[in-house]
This record gives structure tokens, C-alpha cells and sequence, in this order.
């Protein structure tokens, strides 16, 4: 059933559709009507519109309908809202007219869009996200396809002993954005998929974001085996044969989806190799249509685009033969091929094993392949050379993509306005703009060190906000406080990191030599205090090890109420914590950070990045805009970790702490401000997913769409 908002005044009654559409996320004037609305309520609610709209009393939506000044915001609303829905003045229809006409597909396993809809677990959702909102922004014809979670990602609790549990919090879809498409004569679903022997019929669900729909496939119907009805339900959960059947479902069923929907991509954008199935399944219509074999994988290839995430061989899914076999069925007689050449699309020539590669076979079914940073792309063309045995590292057709973060999504609205103020109004319509951000390094002082400082209070204020709802909710203790933030220091230098705690990222490196931390966080003139945030996978037992660790150090009488650890992170969390740190940790191992965009987005914030040379910091650091730890990697990872903890502490000791607290006159640190300024002009110039959403439609989509010849060089090994 569609969400119910009993005290909407007719005329406010376009809110509704405001709020159904993800684009109000990224549009200034849209939040703010919301918060005008009731800004406590707003707040409590973590910002989600539907549930403002059927929570807040009549009396004051009575209030706002006959308040002029609401109402002419409200209407300015509209104007905008009616504008987004036509394309035709857009960065894309002006620049491609000729193809404005065509549609690419973007397959991917999760999307990181708001928090309200929890169908993304961490860096690759919310750059999918992202890469959707920019082809909204840009006009771009993109139509995305993935997986309605029903339980989402897990819930994070963090028991006394700081080992986290994973708790499964269901969907309301009556309380979400999401809007059911029926099929023919109002059937729930639009297609079928065979796997394991038995048809499994998919629903669909459409996700409005902007000019941007994506569809996500859904199984909990009553059409499905009771076994099947809960394929779709969790986000990487289950173990490897549930995996499997996902990303089946989602690459087949996606293809044959679009097709029920009338919609004929001219583009085809695997984004991880999650989505390799899509590439077969298109393999098989061409087969069906009258191709043979090779000439239906030259036609895949001609259209289709692959985006490799994963740095290292055992991030990359891989199925046992026997187990895709089951899974897919005979589906190689459908297409008139043995079952041998079917398995050989995912075989990996060095693997010495009869398994399936996802990325092998996104790989060999994409002419256009893509790594995600500089260093991302000599890292991949080692990984995946044995598929080209006769040619050179330097010559494998690999290029890249360095990724971007979506500005108006994570640029604070107080550092907006701040711009607006420095750059002029529309300044956000020329990002692509390099002179522009120039004039960034001459932001006045005193004002983007006030701004800084009110973002730094809010991110401690919801800190204390969380840890007394927990309280009161009996979730913790008076003892366990103390790690919550509660007595985390406005004015001490705040470290912030906030990732996955997979054991590559290396949340626990600070600790490394723990009574020289405590030096350095402990010095009464000069203190420093550390706030972390972060999920480790349910099956990553060392990630779950490193989380308790650090959990455990909050309550550690010697480092009391100078570290915190912030529950359950999610996108809601990740805003709070990006624009209110005053340095932004990152310390992966060289080179298995494949790009990395969380400080992308505490840069666009003017917060510099304290980070080894990985992923887009060894391409986004100039000297200027934060701090680089440029450890050589040891003989063994302990080696290695003990050099790069070395160098954090010296740049630490002798250059962030002094740096910070080195204050003139009026009390401003100088010289930290114009770090501060120069990690805003370098992320707005050159990190941004404007950037990089430009660069796939020069580079990647219209070649496609054109059917532009390249050098067919599909992998020979």
C-alpha cells in the first residue's frame, strides 16, 4: 500500500511527490522546506520526508499552507520539481544531441542512495549512487538496474564487550520510496528466471532519482517457491551458493526485465563483476535471434562496459563449476554451445581450479574495461594479464576511471553557502571548472574557520544525541558511555576514520605503539581525540577482531573520553562525520585501496586527508592538501605496518598537531585554513563525480552507443 499523509493541506499536496523522488536529497531548496516544516521533528527523523509527512500534526501543516513565506518557497519547489523532468537543457542533450534518443543500462548489485532505503553496505553502492544522481544532474540517459533487499544491510549493535552483533531490521515499503511496476493485466511480476531447477518470477520496484529511474528486482511473491521467495532479501548474506543465485537472478533477470519494460539499451555498464550474468544473458538473445556463438559475443563486447572495484584476486567472486551448473541449468544447450565452452567465459588460466570467475567473464564479454584510480589500473593490468598471454602489462586494453563523489549529496549546506558567497550564485554549474576552484584558496578565513567549527559541534552533538538515545533505550550502560562520545572535546583536534574495518584498511594501525598514542592524545596543551565508525562484513571474523579492539579501547581508563566509536554506520552517519572532522584518516595497504571516496568527501568539506599513498589520494595529493605516508611496503605486512605507523605518529607529532594549534592573533591557525582551503579546491576540481561521469560518456558510452570502431581485443587466455 502507498504511504497514507492524513493531514496534508490540498494545497501542499505536491510535497508528496517531492518527497517520492531521491532528487529532493541533493537540492538545497527541497531539504529545507522539509525542516521548515518542523526542523526538531526533521532532525529526530534523520531527515526522511515521507515519515515528516505522516508524523507532523495538522495543526502545523494547517500553520505552513497559509504562511506566505513557506508557500513561496514551497512554490519555488515546484518550479524546480516540474524543470527536473525535462532533459532537454542538459549538459548531455547539449553536448550529444544525436544520441539523447538512446538509453544505457547500469547494472549493480547495490546502490547507495539515502539512508531511508538500506540497499547498499558500503563504497560500491554509494558510488553507484552517485554515478546515478551526476547522470541526473547531466541529463545523461541512464536506466539502472539492481536488487530490492527487503532485510537491507544489517543493523550494527555493539555488545559491552565491543564484538558486534548483526541484527536484520526489515523494510516497511509502505514507509519508503520505492513504487511497485506491475506486469501485464496487474501481475506482480514482469519476467521469470530458471535457476536450480525451478522458474523463480521477479518483481520489480521502481526508484525514482531525478530524470533517473532504477529498477530493483525483487523474489517475495507468492508466484515463488517458498525456498525462492527470500533469494533477493539480504545483501551479501548467506554464503557463496546464495551469492551465486543473486547475482544469476540479477543479470538475467535484469536483462529480461528492460525487456518486458519496452526499454532497448543502446549502452551496457557491468559496475563490478556482481553483474557479469547480464553480459551472458545477452549473449544467449543474440544466439536466439539467429547469431552464432562468436558473433554474439563480438556484438556483447561492441556495446558493453565493465568497471573492476577489486584490487586483490580473493575480492573477486568465484563459483565452483558444479555449483553454476546447478544454478544457470543447461542453459549452453539454449545457446547452442558445449558446457565446456559456457564455463571457459569464467575460467581464469592461472587458477589451477575448475571455478567460475565473475570478473573473468565480464572481462571477456566487454571491450571497454575500466579500473577505478591510476594506480587501480596497473594494479588490475597485473592481476588479470594472464587473459592476455602474448602482450605486454603496458599494452592490456585496461584504462581508468578515477572515481568522484557526488558534491551536492556531501558538500555541507553551510560550505554552499559559504561559496555562494566567495564564488556567486550558479557556481555549482560550473564544478568542471578548474579557474573557478582557484579562486577557492582566497575563501576568507575567519568564515570557512566559523563554518568548520559549526560543523565540528554538530558532528559531537550527534554523537551525545545517539549515545543518550542508547541509554535511554537500555542499549548501554553508564560504564559504556564514555566510548559514545559524550566527552569527546570541541575544541581538541578531532581524528576522524570511518570505513569498513576489512583488516586491509587498517583501523587498528594508530594503536600499533599505544603508550605513544597516548602521548599524543594525553598532552593537556595540545590534545588530540579519535572518533571511529564502521561495519565489518558478518563473515569477516579478523574485520569483527579489529572492531572489538578499537571498541575496547574506548573504555580503557588511560584513553577515556579521547576516543570514540560511533554506532551502526550508515549514509545518515557518514554526512555528520565527513563535514565535522578535522582530519580524515585512511591507512589501507599499498595498493589494496582501489580508489577510496570517503575522503573525497571530507575534502569537499575542507578537511584534509591524512593517508598512505593508495587508491586516488597517490594521484589527489599535491603537497598542499593534507598529509601522505609514503611507507615502501616491508618484507612481511608486520614490517610494513610498523613503518607506516612510524611515519603516522611523526606526521602526527611534528606537523598535524602543531600545525593545528598554531594560532595568530585573532585565534585562527593560519596555516591549517589554507590546507583546508586547498583540499576544497583539489576535490571540487579534479574528485567530483561530475568529472567521472563525463569521462564514461566521452570515453565509454557514446563510443558504444555510436558503435565507434576500436581494437576488438578480447582476451585470448
Amino acid at each position: 500500500m502507498p504511504p497514507v499523509f492524513p493531514f496534508l493541506p490540498q494545497r501542499l499536496e505536491g510535497l508528496v511527490d517531492v518527497a517520492c523522488n531521491l532528487n529532493w536529497t541533493w537540492n538545497r531548496e527541497a531539504r529545507r522546506i522539509f525542516a521548515a516544516i518542523d526542523h526538531q521533528l526533521w532532525t529526530r527523523l534523520r531527515h526522511d520526508p515521507l515519515a515528516l509527512l505522516q508524523q507532523v500534526g495538522a495543526e502545523r501543516l494547517g500553520q505552513c499552507a497559509a504562511d506566505p513565506a513557506f508557500l513561496a518557497l514551497y512554490d519555488a519547489v515546484m518550479r524546480w520539481a516540474a524543470a527536473e523532468q525535462s532533459p532537454s537543457q542538459t549538459w548531455f542533450a547539449q553536448r550529444y544531441p544525436a544520441e539523447a534518443g538512446n538509453t544505457i543500462a547500469y547494472f549493480c548489485a547495490e546502490f547507495g542512495l539515502h539512508h531511508t532505503v538500506p540497499i547498499y553496505s558500503g563504497g560500491l553502492g554509494i558510488l553507484a549512487g552517485d554515478h546515478c544522481k551526476t547522470a541526473s544532474d547531466l541529463g545523461v540517459p541512464l536506466v539502472g538496474v539492481g536488487i530490492l533487499y527487503r532485510a537491507g544491510y544489517f543493523d550494527q549493535q555493539v555488545r559491552n564487550d565491543g564484538w558486534q552483533e548483526d541484527t536484520d531490521d526489515p523494510i516497511d515499503l509502505t514507509r519508503t520510496v520505492v513504487e511497485p511496476v506491475e506486469g501485464p493485466g496487474g501481475v506482480p511480476y514482469l519476467t521469470s528466471v530458471r535457476t536450480a531447477g525451478r522458474d523463480v518470477f521477479i518483481k520489480v520496484w521502481r526508484l525514482r532519482v531525478g530524470r533517473v529511474t532504477i529498477y530493483l528486482l525483487d523474489a517475495d511473491i507468492e508466484q515463488n517457491h517458498r525456498d525462492d521467495r527470500h533469494l533477493l532479501s539480504r545483501l551479501y548474506a548467506g554464503g557463496p551458493g546464495l551469492r551465486l543465485r543473486q547475482e544469476w537472478l540479477l543479470g538475467v533477470g535484469g536483462v529480461r526485465v528492460l525487456r518486458a519494460l519496452g526499454i532497448a539499451p543502446a549502452a551496457w555498464h557491468a559496475n563490478e563483476g556482481h553483474a557479469a550474468f547480464m553480459f551472458v544473458e545477452r549473449v544467449r538473445e543474440f544466439i536466439v535471434a539467429g547469431l552464432t556463438y562468436d558473433e554474439a559475443v563480438k556484438a556483447v563486447r561492441a556495446a558493453s562496459t565493465f568497471t573492476t572495484h577489486t584490487p586483490v584476486p580473493a575480492g573477486h567472486d568465484t563459483f565452483p563449476v558444479f555449483d553454476v551448473a546447478e544454478c544457470t541449468g543447461p542453459v549452453w544447450e539454449e545457446m547452442g554451445i558445449s558446457r565446456d565452452t559456457f564455463m571457459a567465459l569464467g575460467r581464469y588460466p592461472v587458477s589451477g581450479d575448475s571455478s567460475f570467475h565473475m570478473t573473468t567473464t565480464a572481462l571477456r564479454l566487454s571491450r571497454r574495461t575500466n579500473a577505478v584510480s591510476r594506480l587501480h589500473e596497473a594494479v588490475t593490468r597485473k592481476l588479470w594479464a594472464p587473459l592476455w598471454p602474448d602482450r605486454r602489462e603496458s599494452d592490456l586494453p585496461v584504462t581508468h576511471v578515477t572515481n568522484g563523489v557526488h558534491l551536492a549529496t556531501w558538500m555541507s549546506n553551510s560550505i554552499m553557502q559559504l561559496l555562494d558567497a566567495h564564488l556567486g550564485q550558479g557556481w555549482g554549474a560550473r564544478v568542471d571548472d578548474a579557474a573557478q576552484w582557484e579562486h577557492v584558496l582566497s575563501l576568507d578565513a575567519t568564515a570557512l574557520w566559523n563554518v568548520h567549527r559549526w560543523l565540528k559541534n554538530q558532528l559531537l552533538v550527534h554523537a551525545r544525541e545517539q549515545a543518550r538515545h542508547l541509554f535511554s533505550a537500555h542499549a548501554r550502560d553508564a560504564a559504556q558511555l564514555v566510548g559514545t562520545g559524550v566527552l569527546l572535546d570541541p575544541e581538541a583536534l578531532t581524528i576522524c576514520f570511518a570505513r569498513r574495518f576489512a583488516t586491509y584498511k587498517r583501523a587498528n594501525l594508530i594503536f600499533h605503539d599505544v603508550e605513544r598514542l597516548l602521548r599524543i592524545v594525553s598532552n593537556p596543551s595540545r590534545p588530540v581525540q579519535l572518533i571511529f565508525a564502521g561495519k565489518a562484513h558478518p563473515a569477516d571474523i579478523p574485520g569483527k577482531q579489529i572492531l572489538q579492539e578499537i571498541y575496547q579501547t574506548t573504555r580503557d581508563p588511560r584513553f577515556e573520553g579521547r576516543i570514540a566509536f560511533v554506532e551502526d554506520y550508515d549514509m545518515h552517519l557518514a554526512h555528520v562525520l565527513v563535514q565535522g572532522a578535522d582530519v580524515w584518516l585512511n591507512v589501507p595497504r599499498i595498493p589494496m585501496e582501489a580508489s577510496g571516496t570517503s575522503g573525497m568527501k571530507a575534502a569537499l568539506n575542507g578537511v584534509p586527508q591524512l593517508s598512505t599513498m593508495d587508491g586516488w589520494w597517490e594521484e589527489g595529493f599535491n603537497g598542499h592538501n593534507g598529509w601522505a605516508i609514503a611507507a615502501p611496503p616491508g618484507e612481511s605486512t608486520r614490517e610494513e605496518d610498523s613503518a607506516a605507523a612510524d611515519q603516522l605518529y611523526e606526521l602526527i607529532e611534528t606537523s598535524v598537531v602543531p600545525t593545528f594549534y598554531n594560532r595568530d592573533a585573532n585565534g585562527l591557525p593560519q596555516r591549517w585554513i589554507q590546507i583546508m582551503r586547498h583540499a576544497l579546491c583539489a576535490a571540487g576540481a579534479r574528485f567530483t563525480s561530475r568529472r567521472m561521469l563525463a569521462e564514461y560518456v566521452n570515453d565509454y558510452y557514446v563510443p558504444s552507443i555510436r558503435g565507434e570502431k576500436t581494437p576488438d581485443e578480447a582476451p585470448t587466455g
